[in-house]
């Protein structure tokens, strides 16, 4: 790998650690783990309710580490497992009320920090490097 290829994947790894950092730092006054408002972020996102397993691949955890979570977003009141109208063994994560009321939250404090963050960013220069990451994930998705 050449040094500037190196350079890109740690820029970009550290970069995206960051950034969810920054905003867990600004959601902590919710009481939230980054994994639960994650969670409740991908779910609210979908634009269908997701299964466990779905929910696991997008957010790239274990099956048995997703069960964990949604437990506790279950306690919570943030969400409810509802059953498949189409396979009985699969649950399907809906967020309830109080689960769409944090969303919000966590989607405006997101907001703000997306906007602190990019304040001082040449408009040309972010829509380059947005260009190239979306191409960079087209690219990492169709890899087998």
């Amino acid at each position: 790998m050449s040094e500037i290829e190196e350079r890109f994947s740690n820029a970009l790894h550290n970069t995206a650690r960051a950034w969810r950092q920054a905003i867990d730092r600004r959601l902590k006054y919710l009481g939230l783990s980054q994994a639960s408002w994650m969670t409740i972020a991908v779910a609210a996102k979908a634009h269908e309710p997701l299964s466990q397993s779905e929910l696991a691949d997008r957010l790239a955890v274990e099956g048995a580490t997703m069960v964990a979570m949604i437990d506790r977003l279950v306690k919570a009141g943030l969400v409810v497992r509802e059953p498949s109208s189409v396979d009985r063994r699969i649950k399907r994560v809906v967020l309830t009320d109080a689960g769409h009321a944090l969303y919000a939250t966590v989607k405006t404090e997101a907001a703000a920090v997306r906007k602190s963050l990019l304040a001082n960013i040449d408009p040309k220069q972010l829509k380059v490097a947005t260009e190239l990451l979306e191409a960079l994930q087209g690219m990492v998705e169709a890899v087998p």
